[in-house]
């Protein structure tokens, strides 16, 4: 094995505003960790896929992947997201020295060549994510108060699938969890080690499902594509 995928589904999903985990709500027929399953499972240099599932909701993760090729396990996570990762990390084998690629469920239109650019991105220089940039002008508030301008061209909005060499990960989750530090991304842990992380160009596609007006879009852009 060389490729490891983390699928992190574990999140509430609170403002969705449903009572189930969004990672089990449908796209156009098809719950979105599934969608993202399958999206990870289809890129070449993937070799395994590690669902990170709310405990609740093992079992039935469990029934809606069986037939997703590359699938190793579907294991419960943690309170927070790093807790989940560090579940899915576990499932790695014994002496894995190779890539692990992490990426929310909550993403479920990645396209394959972005998978890809990323994991020969992490392959180069140990760790890698995908970037936009930003359209609008960026204003630093405080109180109500404009405090400064921010020069757009130096800022990016961070998407998954974030990929790394595993035992850089592990190195920078371990002391990111003996500081006691909540991260908000994996990149985040390995940038505080004062390593590199290369950026590689993301995608519009590659939109976070996170309210109901993100999934009327997604479902909007699969009708337009002719899938819905």
């Amino acid at each position: 094995m060389e490729t490891l995928a983390i699928l992190v589904a574990a999140g509430r999903g609170l403002r969705m505003g449903t009572a189930r985990p969004k990672a089990f709500l449908h796209l156009a027929g098809h719950p979105l960790l599934l969608r993202s399953a399958c999206a990870l499972a289809a890129a070449p240099t993937v070799d395994a896929v590690v669902a990170v599932v709310p405990e609740e909701e093992v079992e039935a993760a469990r029934e809606l992947l069986t037939g997703v090729s590359k699938l190793l396990a579907v294991v419960a996570g943690g309170e927070r997201r790093q807790d989940s990762v560090l579940e899915g990390l576990k499932q790695a084998p014994d002496g894995f020295d190779g890539t692990v690629l992490v990426h929310d469920a909550a993403r479920p239109l990645v396209e394959v060549a972005l998978v890809e650019a990323v994991i020969a991105a992490a392959r180069l220089g140990g760790a890698a994510l995908p970037v936009l940039g930003l359209v609008d002008t960026v204003k630093r508030v405080s109180d109500g108060r404009v405090l400064a301008t921010l020069d757009r061209s130096e800022l990016a909005v961070a998407q998954t699938p974030q990929a790394f060499r595993y035992t850089l990960l592990v190195r920078a989750y371990e002391e990111a969890f003996r500081e006691r530090l909540t991260l908000t991304d994996e990149a985040a842990a390995v940038e505080r080690l004062g390593e590199p992380v290369l950026a590689v160009p993301g995608s519009p596609r590659n939109r976070k499902i996170t309210t109901p007006e993100d999934l009327a879009w997604a479902e909007s852009l699969l009708r337009a594509e002719g899938v819905a």
